[in-house]
Order: structure tokens, then C-alpha cells, then sequence
């Protein structure tokens, strides 16, 4: 099994980046404006709309405010097609007023570990900018 880590400092108190990344339902306002038009919950399970109208169903695993934890796994419409994916966010202090945003993702087959490393690169940059805006409006 692949792992990837992306770690990114973001220019937010742990506490805001937190309060972005635990509104699970709350992804196309919120997190990924722009690149997620909608967000519905279900129970457990997340459904993330693109703007090509492609629909990703993930389920919410757990959502630890003490350890600033959330674990996810995409269960149905990951791109590239994976047998298996689960992952997590999690917050850390970093120096005065930071906050550092680990997203790890492990996913089968090994193989699409390079083109979602990409996708999570490209999207932790994003997520940095979107929450750092929300944190000057």
C-alpha cells in the first residue's frame, strides 16, 4: 500500500485551520471553494460535486477536536479509479499563530500513488489559500 504526506504551514491560528477542515459538509465554502461546487452529508458518508459534475462519496471515519484529527476514505468516484483509499487531516501549532495542515492519504494499487500525490499537492496549496483568505475576511 502507498502512502503519501503532504505537511503545509498555513498562515491561520491551529484553531481556525481546525474550524475549516472539521465543517465536513461545508467543503465547497469553506476548504475548496472553486474546486468543489457542492458538499451534501448523509449520515456519515460526504458527497463532494465537482464542476465537470463528477460526485465523489466518502465516508467521515472520525472527527477528533481534541486531536484536531478528521479520517476520511473515498469509497465510491476517486480519480484515478483506487481499490483503496483512507486518509487524514490533522493540525498541529507551528511558531506564533500558525498552524501546520498534515494530510496523509494510503491507497491501492501502488500504482496511483504518484498521480494522487499530485492531486494532493496541487490541493493542500489550494486549501492553504482558502483558509488563509477566510482568515483576512
Amino acid at each position: 500500500m502507498a502512502s503519501i504526506r503532504h505537511e503545509i504551514v498555513v498562515d491561520a491560528s491551529p484553531e481556525r485551520v481546525w474550524d475549516v477542515l472539521r465543517d465536513v459538509g461545508a467543503v465547497h465554502e469553506r476548504l475548496l471553494p472553486g474546486r468543489v461546487t457542492d458538499t451534501r452529508i448523509e449520515g456519515d458518508q460526504r458527497f463532494l460535486t465537482f464542476p465537470d459534475g463528477h460526485v465523489i462519496r466518502e465516508l467521515i471515519v472520525a472527527v477528533d477536536d481534541d486531536a484536531r484529527r478528521l479520517a476520511y476514505a473515498v469509497v465510491e468516484g476517486a480519480r484515478p479509479p483506487l481499490e483503496h483509499h483512507h486518509a487524514t487531516f490533522e493540525v498541529r501549532p507551528e511558531g506564533d499563530g500558525a498552524g501546520r495542515l498534515i494530510w496523509t492519504a494510503d491507497v491501492l494499487p501502488d500504482s496511483s500513488a504518484a498521480e494522487v500525490g499530485v492531486r494532493m499537492e496541487y490541493g493542500v496549496r489550494e486549501m492553504k489559500r482558502a483558509i488563509e483568505a477566510g482568515e483576512r475576511s
